[in-house]
């Protein structure tokens, strides 16, 4: 099994590591970008459909 793990690994080739700066940069903007897409909301079309959906499965056919 080890060997197996060894050919796959390129030689000479180092991991990519970022600072931890711009680690915490990339989190900040991450976490601006998410915030601003949760506080959309969601769309009236959305709402629409699944109010139709949910009063489609309650109605009693007969």
């Amino acid at each position: 099994m080890e060997a197996a793990a060894t050919r796959s690994k390129k030689p000479n080739v180092k991991p990519a590591k970022l600072g931890r700066d711009v680690q915490a940069r990339l989190g900040q903007q991450l976490r601006a970008m998410y915030d601003e897409v949760v506080n959309q909301g969601v769309p009236d079309r959305f709402n629409d459909l699944i109010s139709r959906l949910d009063g489609s499965g309650k109605k009693d056919p007969q």
